[in-house]
């Protein structure tokens, strides 16, 4: 999995201590926003050209991680 502490930060003296990909003022919601909208990373890069593809995987490893460790399994609907 991509460690995404490498390219995530928080700074307060940066958006106000939100969030953000590393390097740049682009808050980390902003990426998953667009990824949850079905932007495509290359879309996000060509939006936001400060972002590199390891940006936007370490935004979606950051999400596969808080979901592991936050949210509970709801299980399957049923068929």
């Amino acid at each position: 999995m991509v460690n995404y502490s490498d390219r995530i930060t928080r700074d307060p003296k940066v958006c106000g201590g939100e969030a953000v990909m590393q390097g740049t003022r682009v808050p980390l919601r902003t990426v998953l926003a667009s990824l949850a909208d079905g932007d495509s990373p290359e879309a996000i890069i060509a939006a936001f050209p400060v972002l590199t593809i390891d940006h936007v995987r370490a935004a979606i490893a950051y999400a596969a991680v808080s979901a592991a460790e936050d949210l509970p399994f709801l299980g399957m609907p049923a068929a």
